[in-house]
């Protein structure tokens, strides 16, 4: 799922804050800090949308990898079924009996053996997608806490109070850190 960015009216309201900011100048530490964790959210936001989408894509290869081994599986399936079938048949020519059934064994032995490898890289794909979904959640969680340092930071506009400016810095070093986490992911 999506979420959705910072709205033309949070950076709107983030602007009024800054403006404040520099007609206090005890405030403007805290507007600069608030300029910051925006540029960080809008960061983080971004590299957790083009992670998910890097996710989506390897899914959809793996489900496409999957499909052609089905294909290919069932076709190994009436191979056999054919080959133990034509015991029953009956012609005048087993030249061409012979030559058939060496033909679709052939096939068979084909399909049976990329059937592996098909299979293997199913399964790569689909490791890489859950790596994806993995590192997409760390940049979802890191721009949850950036966003939260976000508006606990603009309290101290508010407020006067520096207490918020330092929860929200902690908040916003926290978020960094989880996001930054993504790296350690394998």
């Amino acid at each position: 799922m999506r979420k959705k960015s910072m709205s033309a009216e949070e950076f709107h309201e983030l602007h009024e804050h800054v403006e404040h900011g520099a007609h206090n100048p005890e405030m403007a530490p805290v507007s600069l800090t608030m300029a910051i964790l925006a540029v960080l959210v809008a960061v983080v936001s971004l590299l957790g949308h083009r992670t998910h989408t890097e996710e989506v894509v390897m899914q959809t290869k793996a489900n496409d990898q999957w499909a052609y081994f089905q294909g290919k599986d069932t076709r190994l399936h009436t191979d056999q079924k054919l080959l133990g079938l034509a015991g029953f048949v009956s012609t005048s020519d087993p030249t061409k009996v012979a030559a058939w059934l060496a033909s679709t064994k052939a096939e068979a032995d084909k399909y049976d053996k990329q059937k592996d490898d098909i299979q293997a890289e199913a399964r790569k794909l689909e490791s890489e997608a859950t790596i994806a979904r993995r590192r997409a959640d760390r940049f979802d969680l890191g721009e949850v806490f950036l966003e939260i340092a976000l508006v606990i930071t603009s309290i101290t506009l508010l407020s006067g109070r520096k207490m918020f400016w330092w929860l929200g810095m902690a908040s916003g070093l926290v978020g960094v850190l989880v996001a930054a986490s993504h790296m350690f992911i394998q």
